[in-house]
């Protein structure tokens, strides 16, 4: 059984394209009141944000026209979390190979775009989850276009891990996926997010 968050947390999930009602019913399955952003403003009362997958060109161009890039930048100076899934990593990173693209950079991570292969080469598979130094968790890690992470910043703490290679990592109040969590059960990742902005 999921453990759910006891006081209210207001986490969004930037709903411009992607799987953003699978995140919205994660989040709320532990506890979290989720908001489907659609306009900059919405960012105010929230603890925390989620970009979800996509087409990553596509999100540049959305956040572009409706004027998001500004607006996270400022969401996360205000100390608050980002936590990017697939497309979502791709927008936070650093450094966007295959090809090379703009991005917001906040998360000093470098990512190879459809590094695991084409819609059709999609796979689920079993990695590990390591939160603070604890016992290592296995978790359900579903990949769908998604990208790598070739290079991780000394400030970077790698937590989640599929053969070897950096599925999740974290730096501060940045977080950063290339696997879909809200396709899995039960939401353990989403637990975590919510509670770590609980505490924001």
């Amino acid at each position: 059984m999921v453990r759910t968050v006891t006081r209210s947390v207001r986490i969004g999930v930037l709903a411009l394209q992607g799987d953003f009602i699978a995140h919205a019913r994660a989040l709320a399955a532990v506890g979290a009141e989720p908001t489907e952003v659609r306009r900059p403003e919405q960012l105010a009362p929230l603890h925390g944000l989620i970009l979800p997958g996509g087409e990553s060109t596509t999100w540049l161009r959305l956040m572009i026209e409706y004027g998001f890039n500004e607006a996270i930048a400022d969401f996360h100076k205000s100390g608050r979390l980002l936590y990017g899934t697939c497309a979502g990593l791709i927008m936070l990173a650093r450094e966007v190979l295959n090809p090379p693209q703009p991005s917001l950079g906040l998360l000093d991570v470098s990512v190879r775009r459809n590094a695991y292969g084409r819609q059709i080469d999609s796979f689920v598979d079993t990695g590990t989850l390591r939160w603070n130094g604890g016992p290592p968790e296995s978790a359900e890690m579903i990949f769908i276009r998604a990208p790598r992470i070739v290079r991780v910043g000394d400030c970077v703490e790698i937590i989640g891990e599929l053969k070897g290679e950096p599925t999740l990592v974290r730096q501060g109040t940045l977080w950063g996926g290339t696997f879909h969590p809200e396709l899995s059960e039960p939401p353990m990742i989403h637990r975590r997010f919510v509670e770590a902005s609980s505490q924001v």
